[in-house]
């Protein structure tokens, strides 16, 4: 089958007119959890909103944007690299946009629970698509989610929480959080490459998801992070997804957060 990837990111032009406000266009595939399950608040309370405002174009406009991301230390949270570029649409360590902000521990983004703190700062993985982004203070009270520190097996299943689109027509991020099994098909270098396994063959990641953490959800016993979301096809699909490893970077993450 063939298959064309798509960055895990979409965008909201901004352009503004020379005589008349702004004019708003959509660009770019993005959504959350496709064909994925809703989740309650309170569970997987680790999982990361990112959103940025005002983030320049080459044509001197403005664009919007949204990434996943998961909380792993009161004051990181990791997420896709490709979430933070320059015009060149080259990964950079800073914040490209006027305002990006990161909603941790809010299942219903239109609820009062959880947590918004601004970006202040951002970190690029040596080796692969992910990114540390620093917030401006510590989140309290919400436990940031452990790190694998070995691969999964091809067949494992892996659980996926994310505000992205539920479909690449028309796509908008989902105001709630939405969560879906996924299946191991293989294990690279630098990624991690899986399938929709629950509810649906073809649950998984859509636009907006970029950054969108896969996890080890034991029934008893703690999450721990293996991937994040890094590109795949149009969604809802059945082919294979591209996630960034966690576990072969996880010393360069723990000496990051520890400073």
């Amino acid at each position: 089958m063939s298959r064309t990837p798509v960055l895990r990111l979409a965008t909201v032009a901004l352009a503004v007119a020379v005589t008349a406000g702004l004019g708003v266009a959509s660009a770019g595939p993005a959504t959350a959890v496709a064909n994925g399950e809703i989740v309650p608040q309170g569970k997987y309370q680790f999982s990361v909103k990112l959103t940025a405002t005002g983030i320049p174009t080459a044509d001197g406009g403005r664009r919007n944007s949204a990434c996943s991301g998961a909380l792993v230390a009161p004051q990181w949270v990791v997420t896709a690299g490709h979430c933070f570029r320059d015009l060149n649409g080259v990964r950079v360590e800073r914040t490209v946009a006027d305002l990006t902000t990161a909603t941790v521990g809010r299942a219903d983004l239109s609820g009062s629970h959880g947590q918004v703190v601004t970006v202040v700062a951002v970190r690029q993985s040596p080796t692969n698509d992910l990114a540390l982004a620093k917030l401006e203070r510590p989140v309290r009270h919400i436990k940031p989610i452990a790190l694998a520190h070995r691969p999964p097996a091809v067949g494992d299943l892996l659980r996926l929480t994310g505000y992205g689109a539920v479909s690449s027509v028309d796509p908008v991020p989902s105001t709630v959080l939405r969560t879906g099994l996924v299946a191991v098909t293989d294990v690279g270098t630098d990624t991690i490459g899986v399938t929709g396994h629950y509810p649906q063959r073809d649950t998984g990641a859509c636009l907006y998801d970029s950054g969108a953490p896969y996890f080890v959800d034991p029934p008893h016993g703690k999450p721990r992070l293996v991937s994040i979301e890094s590109d795949g096809p149009a969604c809802p699909h059945t082919d294979i997804e591209i996630t960034s490893r966690v576990d072969n970077i996880a010393d360069w993450i723990h000496q990051i957060i520890r400073g």
